[in-house]
């Protein structure tokens, strides 16, 4: 990910049109990033995903979500289509330990691993219900959420089509995926993907021709979730099964 690196390298620091500042320490002078420099996105190749589950786990670790399999950034959903059209969907704890692998049976057509996380929609739904700004889409088109201005009202996570939110147990706070922002405006790249041992995850740059998620969806047949709700998702899927939800 060097390329990313270097692209981060940008020498002032812009604090944001409006709080930024939670995802991470704006004041931390080691950080130099311009969120108008960039525009984020993920690749997810379904084909790749084995369900072993250490995005889940690296994202509970890294984004200290709370242990309960009830809270989760990301997670990972096992499709089984039947051969009588039943397509039977799991998620124990979130894949956070893996799924184990079952005896196979013959009712079962074919099977797969889909992650998911925010799309970091570019016409977000969550955006437009909060009544007080708390969550807003920065710069570099990641949605956030300011957890000072966050009242827990919960319309956010009512409104989000891809469940892809929580309150926070102890802060009452909508909490998410951020892409690991604290990460990227290092020019690292978010836990999950770094964990993932088969690259089925792919971050990088939506507008830079050298972006490996650019050549990401040069490269395959692209589909998003729930195309027709036109929240137009930054999350690419490819391989992605008509079967998904």
């Amino acid at each position: 990910m060097a390329g990313l690196a270097a692209s981060l390298l940008v020498p002032k620091v812009v604090r944001g049109e409006k709080s930024a500042a939670k995802p991470f320490d704006w004041a931390d002078d080691s950080i130099h990033y311009d969120p108008h420099d960039h525009k984020w996105g993920m690749g997810v190749d379904i084909n790749k995903c084995i369900g072993c589950g250490r995005c889940s786990n690296a994202c509970k670790i890294e984004n200290d979500v709370p242990k309960e399999p009830f809270f989760f950034r990301t997670w990972v959903e096992r499709y089984q289509v039947q051969e009588n059209g039943e397509t039977i969907i799991d998620c124990p704890n979130g894949a956070v330990d893996g799924f184990k692998k079952e005896t196979e049976s013959d009712d079962v057509l074919r099977s797969f691993f889909v992650p998911k996380l925010c799309n970091h929609c570019e016409n977000p739904p969550c955006v437009q219900v909060c009544p007080v700004g708390a969550t807003y889409q920065s710069a570099d088109g990641v949605v956030l959420v300011d957890a000072d201005y966050c009242l827990g009202c919960r319309y956010c996570i009512q409104a989000c089509p891809y469940g892809a939110r929580f309150l926070h147990p102890v802060t009452r706070t909508a909490e998410k995926c951020t892409f690991c922002y604290h990460r990227i405006v290092r020019g690292e790249e978010p836990a999950c993907v770094e964990a993932c041992p088969t690259q089925a995850r792919i971050f990088g740059e939506l507008d830079q021709k050298a972006s490996p998620l650019h050549r990401f969806k040069r490269m395959n047949r692209i589909g998003v979730l729930k195309p027709a709700l036109n929240t137009e998702p930054k999350v690419f899927y490819a391989n992605l099964d008509m079967e998904v939800k």
